[in-house]
């Protein structure tokens, strides 16, 4: 097979790439931003140029065969070693200028991020920032995000960063249905516990809320599930049940009041991170200097000192 590679473009090798990933010509036309019969075609020019064949087709979809799987594992070791070169050269960027993407989540958005954003564009009006929100991890080593604002115990290992604080949790409740607050944190758990709750869902369940609901509370007693932390504030406030959230989101709803104090159990850490290629990066260096230093006079407020 070696002898016929000499005949592909890069485009060749994507374009493989693609359908593998997509199993099938319609995502991954759509993908590529070519049109479905483009992509037929293309491929059908390949496989007659290879001499053998890269799919099967099947009613679930294409299927790579050995020969496929080779064209794949190349363009996977190209794709990385671009993003790679891409990386480094961002790296040596000199002006903080041009566009720079950042991954957090809605709650942090909302409560934190957003005003810290409209300060850092003031004082840099050459960056623009395109902010990503998800609850999952993008991948920064493939560029998917600059720079990641993530409240985690457990940063991943492949990039580099600055813990900014502890984030404290507390569980709440409306204030019309708890007069009296101070009463009920001396309440025991458990006529706490035979209350409705609401939680996170499952696919946040590595947290210590998520793990304390699953195991203290009656599944008949966790009456909704959200999947983001900002969604578990609404429902708390709307009175679909009782629930830990941050403190830093629930202090700033008058209608919501702590039940209990806050558990360092169930602390999570607040983190600024980026992939080692892009710490030097001007623009990148600019944005989580700034936001150290900003998020730093918010820590007592993050660590849940202040109602």
């Amino acid at each position: 097979m070696v002898e016929p590679f000499k005949h592909l473009a890069w485009d060749d090798f994507r374009l493989v790439k693609a359908i593998a990933d997509a199993r099938g010509l319609p995502a991954a036309a759509a993908q590529i931003g070519v049109n479905h019969s483009t992509v037929f075609r293309r491929l059908g020019q390949i496989e007659e140029a290879l001499g053998v064949k890269l799919f099967e087709r099947h009613r679930a979809g294409y299927a790579l065969t050995p020969a496929g799987e080779e064209i794949v594992a190349v363009a996977e070791r190209v794709d990385a070693d671009i993003t790679a070169v891409t990386r480094k050269l961002v790296g040596r960027e000199l002006a903080p200028a041009g566009e720079l993407r950042v991954t957090t989540n809605d709650s942090l958005l909302v409560h934190l991020m957003t005003s810290l954003f409209a300060r850092f564009r003031e004082a840099y009006p050459t960056i623009q920032l395109d902010v990503v929100l998800t609850n999952q991890a993008l991948n920064l080593s493939k560029r998917d995000a600059d720079v990641a604002i993530r409240a985690t115990d457990k940063p991943p290992e492949n990039l580099v960063g600055r813990r900014i604080s502890n984030v404290a949790w507390a569980l709440y409740g409306r204030a019309i249905d708890f007069p009296d607050p101070e009463t009920q944190r001396a309440a025991d758990l458990s006529t706490l516990c035979n209350r409705t709750w609401v939680s996170l869902g499952d696919n946040l369940g590595s947290l210590n809320v998520v793990r304390f609901v699953r195991t203290h509370i009656a599944p008949e007693n966790v009456g909704y599930k959200v999947n983001t932390v900002l969604g578990l504030a609404e429902a708390i406030e709307a009175g679909l049940g009782i629930g830990h959230l941050p403190c830093f989101i629930a202090d700033a709803r008058p209608s919501l009041v702590r039940l209990q104090s806050p558990d360092k159990e169930f602390e999570t850490q607040l983190w600024l991170l980026t992939h080692p290629d892009l710490r030097h990066n001007a623009r990148v260096r600019a944005l989580m200097d700034f936001l150290a230093a900003e998020m730093s006079q918010c820590r007592r407020y993050m660590e849940g000192e202040a109602i």
